[in-house]
């Protein structure tokens, strides 16, 4: 993978297909390699374009940065690209990465597509800085605590067998890991400059997500001025694993149409 280097952050990122621009942002704890279900099925139809955030895969790990970094890590991975727009699409942390990009650099965003995530306001909880101490357990222990059953009912166990088994292979920092929750406990977005994104949008959730609620989806879908939401029954936070052909369906047409 190639790297580019934003404010002496090495960053690592990857492209596939021709056409329109589509950023791809991760969530936390997961690098790139987890958008595995989707890369092909847009890349048959865009250009794709990934990158690793700081502390996970191949990029670079920090201890102290904050969502603003994130998001111009994607901007220096669009110019190293040679990309002038692209439409965002974000899960999770990497949902409320690809808001605060819209937020500063609303020139280089053409449409948005937000995956289990929210409006990361003042209101909302966040982890306690103790569960930070969990980052340091072994993986196979941490695996074992946290189960299968965040996946929610509509994910097969073949699927979720291959996920998990995408998840033993993937690399990450623990200080990495660290460092996004820090940075997410420290992050904060107001809901009316949420409500000034003017860019087509398209919200998906889970109806079983257990770690982003769907109604903090559906908050975001009433609140950005150009959305549609689009829920998947009974699957969990990585609704990708449930639902990876309808989701890839429904993100083709959500661009088509923009």
């Amino acid at each position: 993978m190639p790297y580019v280097t934003n404010n002496g952050v090495r960053i690592s990122w990857d492209a596939k297909g021709s056409g329109s621009a589509v950023l791809l942002v991760m969530g936390a704890t997961y690098s790139s390699a987890m958008w595995y279900p989707v890369i092909d099925a847009l890349a048959a139809e865009h250009r794709v374009i990934w990158f690793d955030n700081r502390g996970i895969g191949e990029s670079q790990t920090v201890r102290h940065g904050s969502i603003q970094d994130m998001a111009a890590d994607g901007v220096a991975v669009l110019d190293a690209a040679g990309v002038d727009r692209a439409a965002v699409y974000g899960v999770s942390l990497g949902g409320v990465v690809a808001l605060q990009l819209a937020l500063q650099s609303p020139e280089r965003v053409s449409a948005l597509i937000l995956g289990c995530t929210g409006i990361l306001d003042d209101a909302k909880p966040r982890a306690p800085k103790a569960l930070n101490a969990m980052a340091y357990l072994p993986r196979p222990v941490l695996r074992r605590l946290m189960g299968t059953s965040g996946y929610g009912p509509a994910a097969g166990p073949e699927a979720v067998a291959r996920d998990l088994e995408v998840l033993r292979t993937m690399k990450s920092s623990r200080a990495g890991v660290v460092q996004q929750q820090d940075a997410l406990r420290a992050y904060s977005v107001n809901k009316s400059d949420v409500a000034r994104l003017d860019v087509p949008a398209l919200v998906l959730h889970g109806t079983a997500d257990r770690t982003v609620k769907p109604e903090w989806g559906a908050e975001l879908a009433e609140t950005l001025p150009h959305a549609k939401l689009v829920t998947y029954e009974g699957a969990g936070h990585n609704f990708l694993v449930s639902y990876p052909d309808q989701a890839n369906a429904d993100v083709l047409a959500f661009l088509a149409s923009v």
